[in-house]
């Protein structure tokens, strides 16, 4: 009967081992948040754009809806993502106002897999 046990035990121990160690969680949604203002977005300020970086993409400065106004985001360096085009942030017109589109990586027209 000790024995039974003892194997009973064990044979538990390592199905909750395996069940734990292949255990995948769902994918959790991403939040979207969708900006709408009536008023145009300033132009763009003039940046410096600073030498290549091997390795990185320059993402510009845009205009950002905070605080019931504009802020001005300065422009940085992201790491590239091989295979991905990096697009930056675009004001568009929409429906009486004006809605931005938030920056986004997209596979490149060349990617394969």
């Amino acid at each position: 009967m000790k024995r039974f046990t003892r194997t009973l035990a064990i044979a538990t121990a390592l199905g909750l081992a395996v069940g734990a160690a292949s255990f995948a969680p769902l994918a959790t949604a991403r939040e979207v948040i969708v900006t709408t203002v009536r008023v145009a977005p300033p132009p763009p300020r003039y940046e410096v754009v600073p030498g290549p970086r091997v390795g990185y993409v320059w993402a510009p400065g845009y205009w950002n809806w905070y605080g019931g106004r504009y802020v001005w985001i300065g422009g940085r360096w992201y790491a590239g993502r091989p295979g991905y085009v990096y697009h930056p942030p675009v004001w568009r017109p929409y429906g009486g106002g004006w809605r931005i589109e938030r920056e986004t990586w997209v596979r490149g027209p060349r990617w394969h897999r």
